[in-house]
């Protein structure tokens, strides 16, 4: 039961750290709205996963013809990466703290997970094959890799929300906007990636 727990602890730390639309969203908030904002898109898989994960059991068990949906979601969050980029880069002046206004960071990062194939594709081929293997002896197995997956995929997320979040302080006027800007360009790159991944699932 242990080595589910190290390997759930792993597999998310890896998928917490490795580039992608959620990490990319979560500095580009924490830059635009503290850190407060990046912290709740890193919580962004606790309200979308467990329909990911049921999805990936069904498709496991009945549906053959997954890769034009997956596809199909690939293109359509390249799409909303694309808009959340030119928001980005657009942005001149860091956001005041007290506009009334709410920068709706954790429904921007659950958009941001439904819309990208990379949970789904874990889930389907990883993820779920190990839950399913490990059931033979019970429940308590993928109920430690789900805790130690998700303990692990957060905790990487909000580590580096607050360490963008002391840099910032860091950062002066043009610096700020250059940042931004920056992670603008990252957010356009990866959409450009889901629509090459969405295609290519579309016509494999």
């Amino acid at each position: 039961m242990i080595d589910l727990l190290i390997t759930g602890l792993v597999l998310g730390f890896s998928a917490g750290i490795s580039p992608g639309p959620i990490l990319a969203l979560v500095i580009t908030e924490t830059l635009a709205h503290g850190v407060h904002s990046g912290i709740k898109v890193a919580f962004a898989p606790v309200f979308t996963d467990a329909p990911i994960i049921a999805a990936a059991f069904f498709l496991l068990a009945k549906l053959s013809g997954f890769k034009n949906i997956l596809g199909l979601i690939s293109v359509t969050g390249g799409f909303f990466l694309l808009f959340m980029a030119y928001e980005s880069i657009r942005t001149k002046n860091p956001a005041p703290v007290s506009d009334g206004g709410r920068p709706k960071s954790l429904i921007k990062g659950i958009f941001a997970n439904l819309l990208n194939p990379s949970p789904y594709l874990f889930w389907i081929s990883v993820g779920c094959p190990l839950m399913l293997k490990s059931m033979s002896k019970g429940v308590v197995g993928p109920v430690l890799f789900i805790g130690g997956f998700y303990f692990s995929l957060i905790g990487s997320k909000v580590s580096l929300a607050m360490l963008v979040g002391r840099s910032k302080a860091a950062l002066g006027g043009m610096g700020y906007r250059y940042a931004l800007r920056l992670m603008g360009l990252a957010l356009a790159s990866l959409a450009v990636v889901l629509f090459w991944d969405g295609f290519k699932l579309m016509s494999g």
